[in-house]
């Protein structure tokens, strides 16, 4: 509770953790992430792929706030997936490469941790977080952010490619 008696809600803290992303991706965009992550995690990315999956990532943002106060485990995804990437797509890769910079970091580690617990913080504080919701949220935050690394991976082989007789 602040002063004024509101509390900060789920769907607060989303809509916080949805503007907190757009932030990362302007970091990552400015500072060359595609080159980054060609380079080191041998990502075939192309631009086209980063503008595409961030909107993305930015309308399931909007989806999870609004889904915030009917179904949390579901909403919960959203800052399971802002974890996943902070850790294994800047942290990891960070520590790994002995301290190159990978853009994004620093908004995965000043934004995203700080405001993704506080989605699980306010979830728990509301009796809205239970073994289920824990899990189903990491589940589909793994989910969510595999499947765009997964169709980069596949998209060049023959059975994908639609340029083929």
């Amino acid at each position: 509770m602040n002063d004024s008696g509101l509390a900060m809600t789920l769907a607060h803290w989303i809509w916080l953790a949805t503007a907190a992303y757009g932030i990362h991706v302007l970091e990552e965009f400015v500072l060359d992430w595609r080159g980054w992550a060609r380079a080191v995690i041998g990502l075939p990315v192309e631009w086209a792929d980063f503008y595409v999956v961030n909107a993305l990532v930015i309308v399931l943002g909007i989806a999870a706030a609004n889904l915030a106060g009917v179904a949390p485990g579901v909403a919960l995804g959203f800052p399971a997936l802002m974890i996943i990437n902070a850790v294994f797509f800047h942290i990891v890769p960070f520590i790994r490469t002995r301290g190159r910079y990978s853009p994004g970091l620093s908004t995965a580690v000043v934004l995203f941790l700080p405001i993704c617990f506080a989605c699980y913080a306010a979830a728990a504080g509301a009796g809205r977080l239970d073994a289920a919701s824990m899990i189903g949220s990491i589940v589909l935050g793994a989910a969510l952010m595999a499947s765009p690394i997964v169709l980069l991976k596949v998209k060049a082989r023959p059975y994908f490619r639609q340029d083929r007789a």
